[in-house]
């Protein structure tokens, strides 16, 4: 029975251990596609990131699955992993059209069954990306990228509908790979905090239907603001390979 327990003790610490290296790697990874250390297009091989990191190939493999799941990397059959090009202007708004479709419903659904903890996490939230830091690297706004995920996701999970709750989980990355290589970072910090602060007042006062519009009105800002931005990444390319 001992060595049975023991085995199990090994196991757990085993199961535990790779689990953490591949969070490691994970943090270490999305750091430089962040920063710009991997670049689109740049291949990432499981067995050159186990060597870089010193480690076997298997926390590397989950680490590479978790950045697929998001869409920072894509997978490329017999051939590894890529890191993917900066999103279309068509990819942006099909996405801004995917989260105005869920996310108003979800604020609408949050607002209804509001508590004291859900509206204390959204003003702490809603704090912390007015303090933030907004720079164009990644270090710069690290912590506002955060506040501004952590937001949108008290209000998925207070909807208390699964299914929409796995419909904006499986958003995921997606909605910042355009920050992701665009290297403007964060450029509407001003305005997405305002926009999020009314979404908790209409909230906070529970006004659901105008929590639902807030957050529509929000999420289009957001486009609006990510397809300029995207165009004057086209503009400054033109222009460079015109000089």
């Amino acid at each position: 029975m001992d060595g049975v327990e023991s085995s199990m003790q090994r196991s757990s610490t085993y199961a535990v251990s790779r689990s953490v290296l591949a969070d490691q790697i994970y943090n270490a990874l999305l750091q430089w596609l962040m920063d710009g250390r991997l670049q689109p297009g740049d291949r990432v091989s499981i067995d050159g990131m186990a060597r870089e990191f010193n480690v076997s190939p298997t926390p590397v493999r989950e680490a590479l699955a978790r950045l697929e799941s998001t869409g920072m990397v894509a997978r490329e059959a017999m051939r590894g992993y890529r890191v993917p090009p900066l999103p279309t202007e068509k990819q942006i708004a099909d996405l801004m059209d995917v989260r105005m479709t869920i996310e108003p419903r979800m604020a609408e659904l949050a607002c209804a069954s509001r508590d004291d903890t859900f509206l204390e996490e959204l003003e702490v939230a809603v704090a912390d990306l007015r303090s933030a830091p907004s720079g164009p690297r990644f270090n710069d706004y690290r912590d506002y990228l955060e506040a501004d995920e952590r937001f949108h996701r008290l209000i998925a999970t207070q909807c208390g509908n699964d299914y929409m709750l796995r419909a904006y989980d499986s958003l995921g990355g997606h909605v910042q790979r355009f920050r992701l290589f665009s290297g403007l970072g964060v450029t509407d910090a001003e305005f997405a905090v305002a926009e999020h602060a009314h979404i908790l007042d209409a909230i906070r006062a529970g006004d659901c239907k105008e929590a639902a519009q807030r957050m529509r009105a929000h999420v289009a800002a957001v486009r609006d603001r990510a397809l300029a931005d995207r165009r004057k990444i086209e503009q400054t390319a033109a222009s460079t390979e015109l000089s």
